[in-house]
Formats: structure tokens, C-alpha cells, sequence
């Protein structure tokens, strides 16, 4: 898990690391440090959120192994699937 925050010092900088981390596949999953919800990297309720609550992971199943949900708008499907069985 990568924290937004921790990326850089300046908003620039954040998104030019992270534009880096996405192009070396080392980033394909956004989520909600807060809430503990996971999704896609264009889910605009991810685009919303406030930068100290972001993360960033490789996978989906490192996000699940860090106890995170999949977002109900971007992942409905694997939401659904997670909710029916909690």
C-alpha cells in the first residue's frame, strides 16, 4: 500500500510519480485508507476523495489482504459478491 501523501511534496510531484508508478505497473488499484474501500483508478468517487485518505496498490488482492471492500459504483459486480457474503 502506497500513501498518497507520502509520493511527493507538491501536487505536481505526486502526480508525475504516480503517473510513473501506473506506466511501471506497479499501481492498478486506487482506495480509501479511511473508509477501507478499493477501486478502479477512474472511479469518479475516487477522483473525490481527499488526498490524505488515498492509497494506492498493485493488485486487488493486495488491497483485499489490507482488509479493503470493493467501491460499489466502479467494482459493482465484486461489491455485490462481497456484500452478499458479510
Amino acid at each position: 500500500m502506497i500513501k498518497h501523501l507520502t509520493l511527493s511534496n507538491t501536487k505536481f510531484g505526486r502526480l508525475k510519480v504516480l503517473m510513473q508508478l501506473i506506466n511501471a505497473k506497479e499501481v492498478s488499484i486506487g482506495g480509501n485508507a479511511k473508509l477501507k474501500i478499493y477501486g478502479t483508478l477512474n472511479c469518479s468517487s475516487g477522483k473525490r476523495m481527499k488526498a490524505e485518505n488515498r492509497v494506492f496498490f498493485k493488485d486487488e488482492s493486495e488491497a483485499i489482504l489490507a482488509g479493503f471492500r470493493p467501491c460499489g459504483h466502479c467494482m459493482r459486480e465484486k461489491y455485490l459478491i462481497w456484500k452478499s457474503s458479510n
